[in-house]
């Protein structure tokens, strides 16, 4: 009887794994939309441009809220001080624009995966509440994910 039980709580748990019920599913997968965007500042003072290309989106889900996580990939190797600038909070969406200082110096290509560069903000709970988009913008495309 004891075997039974602990297989049918087994089974019962694995069918959770794929629904809302699941705090790590809260978001799907990342989708692209190509666009085409006119540099603008964030602030006065934020000299930073937009990353070329987002090539991946995430968000986890912690205690405390979620953490988005993206990746932008420049032309060159060499970029620098990257961060998720926050640019609209509108109803149930918030949008980011992925922003980071060009090299210095040139500097080579490289392969693509060289090139990449990882950028997060966090979230929490408060922040999160009634939010079912997140948004990041690059320079030629932007990537969403969506509360499931």
């Amino acid at each position: 009887m004891l075997r039974a039980t602990l297989a049918l709580a087994l089974i019962l748990s694995l069918a959770a794994c794929g629904t809302r019920l699941n705090p790590f599913n809260w978001f799907g997968g990342d989708r692209e939309e190509r666009i085409a965007v006119t540099e603008t500042v964030a602030e006065p003072t934020d000299a930073r441009r937009l990353v070329p290309e987002v090539v991946d989106l995430a968000v986890d889900a912690t205690a405390q809220g979620a953490i988005v996580r993206a990746i932008g990939r420049p032309p060159v190797q060499g970029y620098w001080e990257a961060e998720l600038v926050e640019v609209a909070r509108e109803g149930s969406s918030i949008t980011y624009e992925f922003r980071v200082f060009p090299p210095l110096t040139p500097t080579r290509e490289g392969t693509a995966q060289s090139r990449e560069v990882i950028v997060a903000a966090s979230l929490s709970n408060f922040d999160l509440a009634g939010i079912r988009t997140i948004t990041v913008i690059g320079a030629e495309n932007r990537r969403s994910v969506n509360r499931r």
